[in-house]
């Protein structure tokens, strides 16, 4: 599934670990791999001279040279790009222009406003690209050239924007020989309102979660065919919090040790005009696990 992993850095902490498991991906899946670095036109524009010019591109292919270093303590070829303008559009142009599979990013890069924030650039791309996207995080130990995918988590709401999460689940599942764990998660805050959830008939939330068990039987069917050799355990979740089913998906993956999230881009219940699902956003703001954003 990915053929060619392309992994957008800005010499951050976070970027670096989203280089190295971008490119133990592309190691593990036998894909190229390419780094690029932007220089930013914000940037450009505070420069006065030459020679303050060629410092942010000095920058860049330095950030760069330490991708190719990596790379060699990880035992995977990549090729770089030096780039120059808006990042996230850049970054979006040169996925589409060399046939990347798969974008892999820091949650917050050199511009993020905070621990728990997405970082800006991480966040326009998201909402630009039709491609899937691997957002890493947070840094990790240095030295690290392996990573552990035994236990994946595919969210699903029954959707057909779900449906695209499964096959990418699928694929690095395969890959790592792993199991996936498939969850449905039944909001009763957002079902009965944040003032009525206590009144709602059991009834009534027994119904929903029928319709979660339909929706993870039939993910857990379409992963049994793309991935026979594969486990599957499927689960159905109750939540109360006000925060909602991010917050349900947060404590599965805690309480299951889960390593990788897979979640769609928009859910069921996404209106056309959000860029983002907001399950999606919260829980990319939140989580401390990878999570893989696959398109609508």
């Amino acid at each position: 599934m990915y053929d060619h992993i392309l992994i957008p850095v800005d010499g951050s902490d976070e970027s670096t670990a989203a280089a190295r498991r971008g490119l133990a991906l592309a190691r593990d899946f036998d894909a190229t791999a390419e780094a690029v670095h932007v220089v930013d036109q914000r940037a450009r524009r505070l420069t006065r001279t030459d020679r303050e010019s060629g410092h942010l591109r000095e920058h860049g292919e330095s950030v760069l040279a330490d991708i190719e270093s990596l790379a060699a303590d990880i035992g995977h070829p990549v090729t770089t790009e030096l780039l120059a303008g808006k990042p996230s559009v850049q970054i979006d142009e040169y996925a589409r222009e060399t046939d990347a599979g798969l974008i892999v990013l820091g949650r917050q890069g050199m511009t993020g406003l905070g621990k728990r924030l997405l970082g800006g650039v991480t966040e326009q791309v998201l909402h630009r690209t039709a491609l899937p996207v691997l957002v890493v995080s947070g840094a990790e130990e240095t030295g690290t050239t392996g990573f552990d995918y035994s236990r994946i988590l595919v969210t699903t709401d029954g959707s057909a924007n779900a449906e695209t999460a499964t096959r990418h689940g699928s694929a690095v599942a395969d890959c790592y020989d792993a199991t996936v764990h498939v969850l449905n998660v039944v909001d009763i805050q957002a079902a009965g309102g944040a003032f009525n959830a206590g009144g709602l008939n059991e009834t009534f939330i027994e119904r929903l979660e029928e319709n979660g068990r339909d929706a993870v039987a039939a993910t857990a069917d379409e992963l049994k065919r793309t991935a026979p050799d594969v486990s599957v355990e499927t689960a159905v979740e109750r939540t109360t919090s006000l925060d909602g089913v991010a917050t349900g998906i947060r404590e599965y993956v805690s309480d299951r040790d889960i390593d990788l999230v897979v979640i769609a881009s928009h859910g069921r219940s996404n209106l056309k005009r959000q860029l983002l699902g907001s399950v999606t956003s919260q829980l990319l703001r939140t989580a401390d696990v990878p999570v893989l954003v696959t398109p609508r």
